[in-house]
C-alpha cells in the first residue's frame, strides 16, 4: 500500500474513533419535553435518562387539561411527548389531528385491544379503579368496609367520598362512562346522582381522592390503582375492588403532532413498551402491564378481571364531550 494511502485511512479510522467517542456525548445532549399523568414520574423517567442517556423535561398535567390546551393553543405541540392518562382524550386528540403516527416495533407485542390501529397512540399499562378505604375512619363509626358501588351510596357515607372531576381527570370520566356503560344511560345517570349525593366536591386530579382518603379527610377515594408509597407512610388503608363492575381503560403514550424532539420521543415510546421498560413500570407504579409477555405485579395477582367492565374506548372519546357537558349541567360544583 503506498503511503499516501496509508495516511488517509489512519485519517479515516482516527476520525471514526472520535466519532465513536463522541456519540455518548451527543446522546447525553438530547432533551425531551413530556407530560405525564402517571405515578412515580420522577424514578420513571430518571430510569428512561439513565439508560438512554437522553434528559426529561417533565410537567405534570392530567389528560383532559392537555386536551383543553392543545385545542386553545390551535395544535402547537405543548411537548414532545404525552404519557398516561385518560385513552378518551387520546382518542379525542387523534381525531383532532394533534397527534403523530408512530408505530413503535415493540408495539407487536401489545393486544389490538390496547392501541391505536392507526399508530397514534399505544396503551403502556391498564389503570384499574379500586376503593382506597381507611380503616381507621371505618373502624371508629363502626361502618363495614364498602364492596361495591351500591355501597357508597348509603347514608353512612354522606360527605365521606372524594372522587376527582370527571371534565379534568381522565380517572374520573371513565368512572362516570363506566358506570354509565354498565347500568344503561338513564339508570346510570340516577345511579350517579345517588353517589353525587355524598361526594361533598370534586379534586381536579386523580391521584387527590386516595390522599385524602389516607389523611382521614374522606373515608374513601376513587382511585387509578394501588398507592404502596401512601402504606409505607403508615396510612391505614386498605384497597376494594368493586364486586359490580371495575372500570378500567389503557394508559397511552403518544407523540404530539410536530414535536420538536421526534427522535428522542420515539425512543422513550419504544423504551416504555419494550419487555425491560414495562417491568420498570410496573415495579414502580403496580398496573397491569399491556405486553403479552409481562406478568402483572403481585399486588394484582388476586385481582378478579372478569368483573373489568366491557368497554368501547372509541365510543367512550368520540362521546366525551357531550357527557362531559351533561354531567356539568347535573353535577358540577
Amino acid at each position: 500500500m503506498k503511503s499516501g494511502s496509508i495516511a488517509k485511512l489512519l485519517a479515516i479510522l482516527f476520525a471514526a474513533a472520535i466519532f465513536l467517542q463522541a456519540a455518548p456525548l451527543l446522546a447525553a445532549d438530547q432533551e425531551l419535553n413530556v407530560i405525564a399523568a402517571y405515578n412515580a414520574k420522577d424514578d420513571i423517567f430518571n430510569k428512561f435518562s439513565e439508560d438512554t442517556g437522553i434528559k426529561v423535561n417533565m410537567l405534570d398535567m392530567s389528560s383532559g387539561e392537555v386536551l383543553a390546551r392543545m385545542r386553545a393553543e390551535k395544535g402547537r405541540p405543548l411537548a414532545d411527548v404525552w404519557f398516561g392518562g385518560g385513552v378518551d382524550a387520546f382518542i379525542a386528540a387523534k381525531n383532532d389531528g394533534l397527534l403523530e403516527q408512530y408505530s413503535s416495533p415493540q408495539a407487536e407485542y401489545i393486544l389490538d385491544k390496547y392501541k391505536d390501529p392507526d399508530g397514534y397512540w399505544t396503551g403502556i399499562s391498564l389503570v384499574t379503579v379500586d376503593f382506597v378505604v381507611n380503616k381507621g375512619v371505618l373502624e371508629e363509626k363502626g361502618i363495614p368496609v364498602p364492596e361495591t358501588w351500591q355501597a357508597l351510596t348509603g347514608p353512612e357515607f354522606k360527605g365521606e367520598i372524594s372522587m376527582s372531576n370527571p371534565s379534568i381527570s381522565g380517572t374520573a370520566y371513565f368512572i362516570l362512562y363506566s358506570l354509565l356503560s354498565a347500568k344503561g344511560m338513564d339508570d346510570g345517570w340516577d345511579f350517579f346522582a345517588k353517589l353525587d349525593a355524598n361526594i361533598p366536591f370534586y379534586a381536579k386530579r386523580g391521584s387527590e381522592p386516595p390522599q385524602r382518603a389516607a389523611m382521614g379527610e374522606a373515608i374513601v377515594g376513587l382511585a387509578p390503582g394501588v398507592w404502596p408509597e401512601l402504606q409505607a407512610q403508615g396510612y391505614p388503608i386498605t384497597y376494594v375492588y368493586p364486586k359490580d363492575g371495575i372500570p378500567w381503560w389503557p394508559a397511552p403514550v403518544a407523540i404530539f403532532k410536530d414535536a420538536k424532539n421526534l427522535d428522542a420521543a420515539k425512543a422513550l415510546v419504544d423504551w416504555a413498551l419494550s419487555k425491560e421498560g414495562q417491568e420498570y413500570l410496573k415495579s414502580k407504579d403496580p398496573r397491569f402491564p399491556t405486553r403479552n409477555d409481562v406478568a402483572p405485579p403481585e399486588e394484582l395477582k388476586d385481582v378478579d378481571t372478569s368483573n373489568f367492565i366491557p368497554m368501547d374506548f372509541v365510543k367512550a372519546g368520540a362521546e366525551r364531550a357531550e357527557v362531559v357537558k351533561k354531567w356539568q349541567e347535573k353535577f358540577s360544583k
